[in-house]
């Protein structure tokens, strides 16, 4: 159970998780709670103004739940989704989908974690953005002391998203050559480098000159920019008009077709993001006329939802970390307070590698 109370606009609202069922049950009341727990919450969706740093009080974990004391929090664009209503949320509800700290405490029915033991995980309900919250054990990982919270906090979604893109959505092999979007983002940076260390030779687009050197200061063999060239014509010039075998796409809207006109026949399109927007309604005989394309919306929680996939997937990604064959670049930090422009940050493309807030910052 977990029990919220929201004291800096005078009411609370009393919130039940049990198993995969969630019920909400809404009891509003005065409360004169002094020092609480802060954590960010938004009553409706909209831009970042709707995002509010309150007093929350949480109660103790029910089955199958833990209570992490968080050291970082991940900041990613799926949180810009869920704030806009792009992807829908029961409201009121919190922000962020990843994070790392220490056990404080567990309830009935938990095993593979303890009271100490540092953690980190990608996924679960929206709630990251707090110093403490109460979360579904299942979801948590044992970090290695070779790991820091900050980075742990930086890579998780990130890297766990390269590690399903490049090893279970389209596994791609030592020869290829792929098509990357947003190189230089958090996910793209780590891409860079895991196509590197497997072989694999990877054109990225990005929208600025420094963002095109710091995607090729981390291993993409062609970057193209796509404010300055044409990133289709540039993607035939550089394979000499065979196309790529997979494109990766976390755009949408804006290169959706130029996408599909990058990949060679047979080829597949990975579309795993809508930063510009959702993807255009498109006929299927689209893809026949391509070269019998294939296409693919997949999501992490598909791919993590069997515990023994999701210690695995970890460990892999963990194991690239600790070899130094991924070094994660966080160029962002921001206190909690300082989530609005954390976002309007994220939002306008302004930010490079990985970024993550500060619970317990001023």
């Amino acid at each position: 159970m977990c029990v919220l109370h929201q004291t800096s606009i005078g009411f609370s609202r009393s919130r039940y998780y049990t198993g995969s069922t969630q019920q909400v049950r809404l009891d509003i009341f005065y409360r004169k709670e002094a020092e609480m727990n802060k954590a960010i919450r938004i009553a409706q969706t909209g831009g970042p103004e709707v995002m509010q740093l309150m007093d929350v009080a949480i109660g103790t974990p029910g089955a199958g739940e833990v209570c992490i004391q968080h050291k970082a929090c991940g900041l990613n664009f799926i949180d810009v989704y869920h704030r806009t209503g792009l992807y829908k949320q029961l409201l009121p509800t919190g922000l962020g989908v990843e994070g790392a700290g220490i056990v404080e405490a567990v309830g009935p029915d938990v095993h593979h974690v303890k009271v100490g033991d540092r953690v980190a995980y990608a996924g679960g309900p929206p709630g990251a953005y707090a110093q403490r919250r109460i979360m579904p054990a299942s979801v948590l990982v044992k970090l290695p002391d070779s790991i820091s919270f900050d980075v742990a906090a930086a890579v998780m979604l990130q890297g766990l998203t390269v590690q399903y893109l490049f090893c279970r959505t389209y596994k791609i092999q030592s020869g290829q050559t792929i098509l990357f979007h947003a190189a230089a983002g958090g996910v793209g940076l780590l891409a860079c480098q895991w196509a590197k260390a497997l072989g694999v030779t990877m054109i990225g687009t990005v929208g600025s000159a420094a963002k095109a050197a710091l995607a090729k200061a981390n291993g993409c063999a062609h970057v193209i920019n796509y404010n300055e060239e044409n990133f289709v014509e540039r993607v035939e010039e550089i394979t000499a008009g065979r196309g790529v075998s997979v494109v990766y796409d976390s755009i949408g809207k804006d290169t959706f077709f130029g996408s599909l006109d990058c990949l060679s026949p047979l080829g597949t399109m990975v579309s795993f993001g809508n930063a510009s927007g959702p993807v255009p309604d498109f006929n299927l005989s689209e893809l026949a006329s391509r070269g019998s394309l294939f296409i693919t919306r997949p999501s992490m929680m598909h791919y993590t939802a069997v515990r023994s996939d999701l210690e695995q997937m970890a460990a892999e990604l963990f194991a690239m970390i600790e070899t130094k064959k991924l070094i994660v670049h966080i160029n962002q930090r921001y206190a909690l307070a300082d989530v609005g422009k954390a976002h309007r940050e994220l939002e306008a493309r302004k930010t490079t590698g990985c970024s993550i807030l500060i619970p317990d910052a001023s």
